[in-house]
């Protein structure tokens, strides 16, 4: 997959709700928002701008508009992922897990996870 659409933090909350839930309609991603600080008008933005980068399409099931993903949600982490690797850690992978390492940022399960990983790619 090539270059995908930047979204915004928001425009993320919507795209976690869509890719859990999908086919879902507004009412619903409304509803799985609730907690949010948004309102309707807020949220049915947030979906225009998701459908206007293409990263979102909908249906129309009678009067209410079905919301699917266009890009998978491991797509998107990878690419972004990798992103955040290139701009903070000039490509090495290795140098972010360090760092968390080195600043305790990481629990004794994660470390146990990371070795689990580590021990069946060798």
């Amino acid at each position: 997959m090539a270059k995908l659409p930047q979204i915004s933090e928001a425009e993320f909350e919507v795209m976690k709700v869509i890719w859990d839930k999908a086919p879902i309609s507004t009412n619903d991603i409304v509803k799985a928002l609730s907690d949010s600080s948004w309102n309707v008008r807020t949220i049915q933005t947030l979906i225009s701008r998701l459908e206007k980068k293409q990263v979102i399409s909908h249906t129309k099931e009678g009067r209410v508009f079905v919301y699917t993903p266009l890009v998978a949600k491991e797509d998107y982490v990878r690419l972004e992922s990798r992103s955040f690797i290139n701009k903070f850690y000039n490509g090495a992978a290795n140098k972010m897990v360090m760092n968390f390492i080195e600043n305790d940022m990481l629990t004794d399960n994660d470390i146990a996870e990371l070795k689990e990983l580590l021990n069946k790619k060798e």
